[in-house]
């Protein structure tokens, strides 16, 4: 209330309800039952942890209205953008801040400075730069918004500030993806908490009705509220987490430390060997040396002298530059062929995915961004058991995908995608696609061929998925239809 009665428009945060406090039926899963999760349950790099997840908030809403110590304004380097969030805090906060922002003499892209809150209820405001996105410049830009949010926690800690309010950083008039920008500001505020939570009691998230269902649906990967949300969770992480700091991974500036960095290299197969089972002692030496020349190892490959655990590596980081790109591309095009889709799951409960043939114009499309779509959809379907329906219905041979595109995703795509794969139902094949999967499965593939099923007719495809449990393009059922009741009317001149 103000001095004359009247409710007063800014919201304190200490009435917000914590998102840990949002799902509290899971949170009352009794003692046994996280005993067997802790136990049998591959553990998410983002472990539930109750004080942690009772410190974030949710909130939709105008970050300018929240009454905190500190609310975070996303501006230029200039200090003068006017994008909506800004424009709100200077509107509440009063004249007086302009004065005070020309002192700062602007901001660079990724810092983070400090003003007072003047008539806002919030006491500070910390001003940052959100980065300008182009894909080529992706690393550039993720780099840039994890020092967004990492210096605003920053000054928040060496201001003593008990609370924090975030808008959405990555304004849209700077064009960076919200899902990927979520993943940031998440991953970052979560690993901050973690190593200094005991000098922040609350962090805020105010964001619009347009990206309030993105946090809903990503904040359950850093802020799990319970074992059972954190094992859910666990197979929609991507594939770059950050390093302990939440900061953006990239495998190619990594540093490797050698025990002995003079000693000669004839142990290169064990080495290569230990790095993938334990890096703790990473910064325990003195010395250091950059990765291995690129183009010496693919040398390497062709003259076979590289070990399994260094093919295995080099196949890891091909395929996540393969994922990164995936996820930085506009696919929308691809997407709306309706090619390829999560369905139900078959009577071993394998999550079932529809590729439907029809649907692939071959020669009018870009396979390059087909496949990246593929990756993108496919990634963390295949973290666990799943089975693949290809509908080869109706197709024409501007619908045929050529055996070189097919080897090139077979070697592209991560390891899991082919442990993981139980069978491929190949519905309404021809004599002519069944002599080419032979020579496919033979002689460019290994370990594939038991796998592929061919299926005449949808009743037998039944036997393996019940029909409830897949999501059937018209066509497909019209013409099964019709072969059966061609298969099932007498000839012209039989008697019955």
């Amino acid at each position: 209330m103000d001095p004359l009665g009247a409710p007063s428009q800014f919201v304190d945060v200490d009435t917000l309800p914590s998102w840990g406090d949002s799902c509290q039926d899971e949170l009352n899963t009794s003692d046994t039952a996280a005993e067997t999760l802790q136990e049998n349950t591959v553990r998410s790099p983002f472990l539930y942890n109750k004080d942690i997840s009772g410190k974030v908030i949710l909130w939709k809403g105008d970050v300018a209205l929240l009454n905190c110590t500190a609310i975070v304004n996303t501006s230029n380097e200039s200090l003068t953008d006017k994008n909506p969030v800004s424009e709100s805090i200077f509107m509440l906060a009063g004249p007086d801040l302009k004065e005070d922002l020309q002192k700062l003499k602007g901001c660079r892209t990724g810092e983070a400075k400090l003003t007072k809150g003047f008539n806002l209820a919030a006491r500070f405001i910390i001003h940052t730069v959100g980065p300008k996105y182009k894909s080529r410049y992706r690393t550039a830009a993720e780099s840039s918004l994890y020092s967004c949010y990492r210096n605003v926690l920053q000054l928040a800690k060496e201001q003593s500030m008990s609370s924090v309010g975030f808008c959405v950083i990555n304004s849209a008039k700077r064009g960076y993806p919200l899902e990927d920008a979520t993943h940031i500001a998440l991953r970052t505020v979560r690993r901050f908490l973690e190593i200094h939570g005991e000098t922040i009691e609350k962090v805020v998230f105010a964001v619009s009705e347009l990206e309030e269902a993105t946090y809903q649906k990503l904040l359950p990967l850093y802020f799990p509220r319970s074992l059972k949300e954190e094992c859910r969770s666990l197979p929609y992480l991507p594939a770059d987490i950050g390093n302990a700091e939440g900061e953006p991974v990239v495998p190619e500036r990594q540093i490797r430390i050698s025990e002995k960095p003079g000693a000669p290299e004839d142990n290169q197969e064990e080495e290569a060997e230990g790095l993938g089972v334990d890096l703790s002692f990473i910064g325990s030496h003195a010395f250091a040396r950059m990765e291995g020349d690129i183009d010496k190892q693919r040398r390497l490959i062709l003259q076979g002298q590289l070990s399994e655990a260094a093919l295995q590596k080099q196949h890891q980081r091909n395929y996540n530059r393969w994922l990164c790109q995936a996820r930085s591309e506009d696919l929308s095009d691809i997407a709306s062929l309706k090619a390829l889709y999560q369905t139900g799951v078959d009577n071993c409960g394998r999550t079932v995915m529809v590729v439907v043939g029809r649907n692939i114009p071959v020669t009018l499309i870009d396979m390059d961004k087909a496949l990246l779509y593929f990756i993108h959809v496919m990634d963390h379907i295949a973290v666990k058991e799943y089975v693949l329906v290809y509908f080869h219905t109706l197709t024409s041979e501007y619908n045929h995908l050529d055996s070189d595109f097919l080897k090139k995703l077979y070697d592209v795509v991560d390891v899991k995608y082919k442990r993981n794969l139980k069978a491929v139902y190949f519905v309404h094949p021809t004599f002519r696609s069944k002599v080419s999967t032979w020579f496919f499965t033979t002689f460019s593939v290994s370990g594939l061929k038991d796998k592929i099923h061919h299926v005449d007719s949808l009743h037998q495809l039944f036997s393996a998925i019940s029909p409830e449990q897949i999501d059937f393009p018209p066509f497909v059922l019209e013409y099964d239809a019709r072969v059966r009741s061609s298969r099932s009317s007498p000839s012209p001149g039989v008697v019955s």
